[in-house]
């Protein structure tokens, strides 16, 4: 009994700290530690405020008045590598204290005020049922989903081309192909981890359509889930040379009582960063100590 005691604490500690080992990889900007700050930072970021609710109506004004530099197509030049600064490596995206594995978190919702998912009542109480029983599927090196991706851990590299918008992750080789040609959506058969994303311009700001997602992706660490009828908007304006406001907004009308929007800033890393790809799965040694007290996560329904 006392071994068996032992192996499940032991258990119970490794899948807490395997997620903060999924976003502790340093950002520029970023401060804090476990339980410390981490997800802020003391000065202003294109002049605006860093926390979520306030940095989105001042980037919004500072977007109307920014003219970007362009690419030869004419499209703003978002090419380069880009971190989510603000956003704690995805491991929450409501308010969160801090304890002794995750960071403190200011909430990334704008949308509703309260900065909370709204999740319809039957589902209010399944948040934190997937932090208490289930793994994390970044932590098993599933991909992120959307719109994870973009506010993931390790950072993106936006590449552009014409009728093209590719963001390339370094988690777990992930990347979306985002034809902005007014090609139509796949079939909605088809259901994948990334989803299929249309993109096209709205003046200096991309906007990307992703449908066909699965739910077998969660919008975070601390099991913020959604269904398989979801559906993201995400718009990218760049707001000063290295700064970019992200916008995405969720329906899901099977686990939300209405549309939602977080809002974040997108900064530029250093000069000459590379993002290089992270061999997530052929690393991974901690699934089996994982098992003995969490389950792998397979969506709302999973299949039996």
């Amino acid at each position: 009994m006392v071994i068996h005691a032992f192996r499940v604490s032991v258990a119970s500690t490794i899948a807490t700290a395997l997620a903060w080992f999924l976003v502790s990889a340093p950002v520029a900007g970023q401060e804090g530690g476990a339980g410390g700050a981490a997800g802020f930072r003391a000065a202003p970021i294109a002049g605006c405020p860093q926390i979520s609710r306030l940095f989105w109506p001042c980037a919004e004004a500072k977007a109307a008045t920014f003219n970007p530099a362009r690419n030869p197509d004419g499209t703003p030049n978002m090419n380069g590598a880009w971190s989510p600064v603000t956003a704690n490596g995805s491991q929450n995206i409501e308010d969160f204290a801090g304890d002794a594995f995750l960071g403190r978190q200011i909430s990334i919702i704008v949308d509703p005020p309260d900065g909370k998912v709204p999740y319809l009542p039957q589902w209010a109480d399944k948040r934190q049922d997937n932090w208490d029983h289930y793994i994390d599927p970044i932590g098993s090196c599933y991909f992120t989903g959307v719109p994870r991706q973009v506010y993931g851990p390790r950072g993106q590299a936006f590449i552009q081309a014409p009728g093209l918008f590719a963001i390339v992750s370094e988690f777990a080789h992930q990347y979306r192909t985002i034809p902005t040609d007014n090609s139509p959506h796949i079939g909605d058969s088809l259901r994948l981890y990334m989803g299929d994303s249309r993109g096209h311009w709205e003046g200096n700001t991309l906007v990307v359509d992703t449908t066909n997602l699965t739910d077998r992706t969660w919008l975070s660490i601390s099991g913020h889930f959604h269904s398989e009828a979801l559906h993201v908007t995400e718009r990218f304006t760049l707001i000063d040379p290295d700064v970019i406001l992200y916008e995405t907004t969720l329906v899901d009308p099977k686990v939300f009582r209405q549309p939602w929007t977080m809002a974040m800033p997108l900064v530029r890393f250093e000069k000459g960063h590379e993002v290089w790809e992270e061999p997530c799965f052929e690393s991974d040694h901690d699934l089996p100590f994982l098992l003995m007290e969490h389950k792998l996560w397979l969506g709302l329904n999973p299949p039996r």
